[in-house]
């Protein structure tokens, strides 16, 4: 059962759940024709904070952070370059904080699908 009017939004089956709404193309690719996926959980007053599902088909491009990102990867497989060459490699069941002003690019390599927390 889902219910995103709850006085505490839910969706269940959330690694599988498929009512998503098509949030086009992703911005700045470096390879054209990743395409992202989601359902908005929750989103505060003046945006903050935010919650979903996201999900994304394979591509690559640029990443300027603007908030605080807590990511946590359910399925697919993704590597995330820092402008200053630190790498790191996500799958299913990794968890990730992007801070703010975290810069640099994604590179998804099978279809990713993650649980997000903007603050």
């Amino acid at each position: 059962m889902t219910d995103l009017a709850s006085s505490a939004p839910h969706i269940h089956g959330a690694g599988t759940y498929d009512d998503l709404a098509d949030w086009g193309e992703q911005p700045d690719a470096v390879v054209a024709g990743s395409r992202s996926t989601g359902r908005l959980l929750f989103k505060g007053p003046g945006g903050q904070p935010e919650t979903g599902l996201w999900v994304c088909t394979p591509g690559c491009w640029r990443l300027a952070i603007p908030r605080d990102e807590f990511c946590h990867f359910v399925a697919g497989r993704a590597t995330y370059t820092r402008d200053d060459g630190e790498t790191i490699e996500v799958g299913p069941g990794t968890c990730v904080l992007f801070p703010a002003g975290w810069t640099g690019r994604a590179e998804i390599h099978e279809t990713i699908r993650n649980l997000y927390m903007l603050a």
